[in-house]
């Protein structure tokens, strides 16, 4: 027997606000490309970062962010009839770093997130087994018997301080009856005190 391996429904909504908040950063860049356009400012990638409000990692990764970067700078460059100029070996050699450091950090969150998942896993299925344990029925029974043992607790409390003040009755009795004999021995051992 096969399932189909369907995210749950936190996943889902997880997966859904991702899409949300990407989809918002795209409208942001793209609001930002057509001020600096209407502002006739220098359209660059950094500038496009600074005013969408979002990272220069996001507008290299994201394809829609890449596209409409390039397509904006393209523009910006055809306008102005400015030769683009070819970054030099150093500047190269910076961009396949970071992007080494990317693809690393991306391994490691895709790693991190399927330990993530599965741990979600594991838990959920704890507390659908919890679930399935307790029925209502087993829920009433329990609470039931709960309230019944509280009531029966509050009933021994009551009998054991019941039950203490008598003991400290029947100490204080014991005691006076101990003075009364030992009176009544120091009366009979001094007959001429009997008198």
């Amino acid at each position: 027997m096969t399932t189909s391996a369907r995210p749950g429904p936190h996943i889902a909504a997880a997966l859904a606000a991702r899409r949300s908040s990407t989809q918002a950063a795209l409208a942001r860049v793209d609001d930002a490309i057509k001020r600096l356009r209407r502002e006739k400012a220098t359209v660059s990638i950094a500038a496009i970062a600074r005013r969408a409000g979002v990272s220069r990692t996001f507008l290299y990764t994201n394809p829609d962010a890449k596209t409409a970067v390039a397509g904006a700078i393209q523009d910006t460059t055809d306008r102005r009839s400015r030769p683009i100029a070819d970054p030099g070996d150093t500047g190269e050699m910076t961009w396949r770093e970071r992007a080494l450091n990317a693809e690393d950090a991306l391994k490691a969150s895709n790693s991190e997130i399927l330990n993530q998942r599965t741990r979600i896993g594991e838990l959920l299925g704890r507390i659908r087994d919890l679930e399935a344990e307790w029925t209502q029925e087993s829920i009433q029974r329990v609470t039931t018997e709960n309230t019944t043992l509280k009531q029966r607790v509050r009933q021994l409390s009551v009998d054991n301080r019941n039950l203490d003040e008598r003991l400290q009755a029947a100490r204080s009795n014991l005691r006076f009856q101990d003075r009364r004999i030992a009176d009544l021995e120091t009366r009979l051992a001094d007959p001429a005190a009997v008198t």
